[in-house]
């Protein structure tokens, strides 16, 4: 689409104001499918990556009451010091992390902010980034904001979804400065045990590398998989920023509120940044995380057991249909299933499930060149909707989308 400004009885063509990192800057491939879905009555949305639960009563009741007491002004831009001082005992406790409250802790406006943040931070223009493919588009995002380059890693379906040191290896170059791990996986579910950390970690330390560990899903765990963070490793402390955030523990992604742990040395830019980019988190949501870290955390589990249902139910439905395959997600709410015998692009198959069976989900390729022949389903739903979105797809299916069976 071209625009035009009419100044002065002169036509300007609009496309001059804008910025080439603007115009090279993908659109997100969940952004494609969530915009068409807003267009489809009666759709069931399972592209959506955010949990369908209301944010807990006591965080709720937190916010109101900081409103009412009109604590509605700017914080530090490092984060109210009483929330650090709370996400410091919870790096402690929960992920056997020493980050003091004071130096080593920032507030930010989302997880993304927290990564912008930490890639703006660690890496100068040209620089090499490891990603994860398939892996969360927005990296290669923020990456590209950041003027760096990102070099993706492959996560493949016979490993589970899991990295091979030596594939890993093979994509490191003297200009690589770090590598984003996510665990539990988003698209994949895949939770890293402790032996692919300690392969990452020893590649980090062989190689220079700084870690950017995306721990967001910490919280949605199932079976005997384990959440470990790899900045508590031997000897990585110093090496690794941890980032997370409440969106996905507490259902608070309307709130906008992250926070990350690392090097006082990275920490300290990464507020300075803050400063000039967002000056700092919301007030309000900064006291919700407060109450959200000391208060009762039975609503976290009562959450992850619903997805537990949900998981195991989604799977057997999948299971019921010719031509899907899937690997068990240990961690996260997304199932990534194999569709290659449909015969498909991931992109042509997520685009006729939401023509015909009215079903939205998101194509394998929009999380990397290794997630074609997949797509995600999100099971932050309810199992009645899980259900009737497996029934359409059922009977689309039946009804045209033919199994490949070469």
């Amino acid at each position: 689409m071209i625009f035009y400004r009419f100044y002065q009885g002169s036509v300007v063509d609009m496309r001059s104001f804008v910025s080439e990192r603007a115009k090279e800057t993908p659109i997100s491939g969940i952004r494609v499918i969530f915009e068409k879905a807003q267009r489809v009555s009666d759709v069931i949305r399972l592209e959506v990556g955010e949990p369908d639960f209301d944010t807990p009563e006591h965080i709720r009741a937190a916010a109101v009451r900081a409103l009412n007491k009109g604590e509605t002004h700017y914080t530090s831009s490092a984060g109210v010091l009483e929330l650090r001082e709370e996400i410091s005992r919870k790096f402690r406790v929960d992920n056997s992390l020493e980050y003091d409250a004071k130096t080593q802790i920032v507030v930010s406006a989302g997880a993304v902010n927290s990564l912008n943040l930490a890639l703006m931070t660690i890496i100068d223009p040209g620089d090499e980034v490891l990603v994860p493919d398939p892996g969360w588009a927005n990296y290669e995002v923020l990456i590209g904001l950041a003027q760096g380059v990102p070099v993706r890693y492959p996560l493949r379906e016979r490993n589970s979804f899991k990295s091979d040191p030596e594939e890993l290896r093979g994509k490191i170059s003297p200009k690589a400065k770090a590598i984003i791990v996510c665990t539990p996986s988003n698209p994949t579910g895949s939770v890293l045990d402790i032996r692919h950390l300690q392969e990452i970690a020893s590649i980090a330390e062989e190689y220079d590398l700084m870690v950017i560990s995306d721990e967001v899903y910490e919280k949605i765990i199932y079976g005997n998989a384990v959440h470990q963070s790899i900045g508590a490793l031997p000897g990585m402390a110093n090496r690794v920023v941890t980032v997370n955030a409440f969106s996905k523990t507490y259902a608070m992604t309307g709130w906008r509120l992250g926070y990350a742990g690392g090097p006082s040395e990275v920490i300290s830019q990464m507020i300075k940044l803050n400063t000039g980019l967002n000056t700092c988190a919301s007030s309000i949501s900064q006291i919700a995380g407060i109450e959200a870290l000391r208060g009762p955390q039975d609503s976290v589990r009562q959450m992850r057991e619903e997805y537990l249902r949900r998981r195991d139910f989604l799977l057997e439905r999948l299971r019921q249909i010719p031509g899907f395959t899937c690997v068990v997600p240990e961690g996260a709410f997304y199932a990534f299933p194999n569709i290659q015998k449909f015969g498909l692009s991931s992109f042509d198959f997520a685009m006729a499930l939401l023509d015909r069976a009215k079903v939205s989900t998101v194509p394998g390729s929009a999380f990397g060149p290794l997630g074609e022949g997949y797509v995600r389903f999100s099971y932050a739903n309810s199992m009645e909707r899980i259900g009737k979105a497996m029934d359409r797809i059922q009977e689309a299916i039946r009804s045209g989308l033919k199994v490949n069976k070469a």
